[in-house]
């Protein structure tokens, strides 16, 4: 009981950090809507596809980046866990995705060099018309935009992963369980509501949650 009261209370923060950090990415959104209207307005139409270009495959570049590092990170810790003793047909098979996930990686990795290497064209173009303090506002924006995406699939995993092994703990339980303290009974239908988990998942609990 005591274990779940701690569990729920840490998805709880983590869920609270979550909204404060949605609520800067909605900050960071808007600073990128005004730079991309001041760039319309004085940059020449080539020079602002450019820019468009660059914004769009960021974000989709970075995201494809945490996806390939996530599902690399899983497959080895799978055969990390499983051991040479495993059927050697299974191990042979995931051998085999890790191989696969690892050159897409460094294919990701590649798109990734490639685009900061636009990006300081973009910057090249843009110090031509801005202020040093928009030009600073537009790297600002550029550098966050990058660090808010990483921290909000990294908060997500350590939400999904809390769920995970609350919902787990919870079926080693009486059906009829429930917590003593109200707020934490609260909290703890909130999250198994949200969890989604299907099946038993080994408890490991955490210290990075």
């Amino acid at each position: 009981a005591e274990l779940i009261g701690s569990l729920t209370r840490k998805l709880e923060i983590l869920k609270e950090a979550k909204e404060g950090l949605l609520e800067d990415i909605k900050m960071n959104n808007a600073l990128g809507e005004e730079m991309e209207l001041l760039i319309k307005e004085q940059c020449r139409p080539n020079e602002f596809g450019k820019y468009k270009m660059f914004i769009d495959d960021l974000e989709m570049v970075v995201k494809l980046l945490l996806s390939l590092s996530g599902r690399l990170a899983r497959v080895e810790n799978v055969l990390g866990v499983i051991g040479k003793n495993t059927n050697s047909e299974e191990r042979s098979s995931l051998i085999k995705k890790k191989k696969k996930l690892t050159g897409q990686h460094e294919d990701a990795r590649e798109l990734k060099e490639n685009l900061d290497r636009r990006g300081q064209v973009v910057l090249k173009i843009l110090g031509n018309y801005f202020s040093e303090e928009q030009l600073q506002n537009y790297q600002h924006f550029v550098k966050m935009k990058s660090a808010l995406l990483i921290e909000q699939r990294q908060l997500d995993d350590k939400i999904k992963l809390g769920q995970e092994q609350l919902k787990c703990l919870m079926e080693s339980f009486p059906k009829d369980f429930t917590p003593k303290d109200a707020t934490a009974a609260a909290a703890l239908a909130a999250a198994l509501a949200t969890s989604g988990v299907n099946g038993k998942t080994i408890l490991a609990v955490s210290s990075s949650l």
